[in-house]
């Protein structure tokens, strides 16, 4: 039996974007009703004001997408709101906060619901200067972001080490870290396979803009041309081997994505002959503490100059512009972030 802690001031039924493939209908993707047990395991039970619209969530509504955990799922991977209770006494009702990561709308409800139950270590404080509609502007893309650039910093990248390549510059990952970059007064090289996103990049603040396929350059050789003192890789696959081949001597990428695919097909040169490092950016297990530092960092050094300009899409409620946008973002379509009124 769920955990389910007794919440009188929560309503009868709480409305949702549910996911199921059970039934005889087969494979659903509807608005419906929970009743408040149903919200899952958890120490502290959220009012959701804000969610946003990412990769992996479009990947959960679909019947082949490899991604949801239960069945039937609430997808949102993350959300930002008010807290109702809290079991553990971390946080107080009233409390604004932020839930992300781990198994949020994957194996867990998620924010695509008028309530959230999760647990305790789930919760981030939202810091001060960010909104709760702020910090899912950012949400969990702002925050790889900004793990990207604050892991490649720590190995020491400073501004003025030359060209840092941000590869899916367009997408919700890729538009904040080129926003993020030239904000910190880093040379940014935007790397796109759409044209008509050219001016959007500029203005977040991107030097020089590159097709694609140029990233990729020729597969057949181990090695290219030195052109990148670090890399943020939101794509995967062949961009990101294309990327590892182009770095200079002693640089790193920060990989996080795979919409480009799972495999990687490289070789060990760039690795033995330039001393290239690929670092992991993972935002699902990502510790508390530094889940807490890059938060805070997010609010301050790393918040985006065009925060605003990043949202491409405001979305109002879990209806069918919801459902649109999720089938948006699985075709690589949306350019910026999509960002969701869930009850504020």
């Amino acid at each position: 039996m769920s955990y389910a802690p007794e919440m009188p001031d929560l309503p009868d039924h709480v409305n949702a974007l549910i996911v199921t493939s059970s039934g005889t209908a087969g494979h659903r993707v509807f608005v419906g009703r929970l009743h408040p047990e149903q919200l899952g395991d958890g120490e502290v039970t959220i009012r959701v004001a804000w969610s946003s619209v990412n990769y992996k969530d479009g990947l959960a509504t679909l019947p082949d997408g490899k991604v949801a955990g239960i069945d039937p799922l609430v997808p949102g991977v993350d959300l930002s709101g008010e807290v109702v209770a809290d079991d553990t006494a971390q946080s107080a009702p009233g409390d604004h906060v932020i839930a992300h990561a781990h198994g949020l709308g994957v194996s867990h409800h998620g924010g695509f619901a008028e309530y959230a139950r999760v647990p305790a270590e789930w919760v981030v404080p939202l810091p001060e200067g960010l909104s709760l509609r702020d910090s899912m502007v950012l949400g969990t893309a702002g925050f790889t972001a900004a793990l990207s650039v604050h892991l490649l910093e720590e190995r020491g990248l400073a501004a003025g080490d030359g060209p840092v390549l941000v590869t899916g510059a367009t997408g919700g990952v890729g538009s904040t870290a080129v926003d993020m970059l030239a904000g910190r007064g880093y040379e940014v090289v935007a790397a796109t396979g759409k044209p008509q996103a050219h001016d959007f990049l500029r203005r977040l603040g991107a030097s020089d803009i590159v097709d694609r396929a140029d990233v990729v350059g020729d597969d057949s050789k181990p090695l290219g041309k030195q052109r990148w003192a670090a890399a943020v890789d939101c794509v995967g696959g062949a961009m990101l081997a294309g990327v590892i081949r182009s770095m200079r001597v002693g640089a790193a990428v920060a990989a996080s994505g795979n919409t480009g695919g799972m495999r990687l097909e490289t070789s060990v040169a760039p690795f033995i002959l330039r001393g290239v490092a690929l670092l992991g950016v993972d935002s699902v297990h990502c510790p508390r503490d530094l889940r807490l530092r890059v938060w805070q960092r997010l609010a301050s050094d790393l918040r985006p100059r065009h925060l605003e300009e990043l949202i491409g899409n405001e979305i109002d409620g879990l209806g069918d512009d919801l459902i649109a946008a999720l089938k948006t973002v699985v075709a690589g379509e949306m350019t910026g972030r999509a960002v969701v009124r869930i009850g504020a």
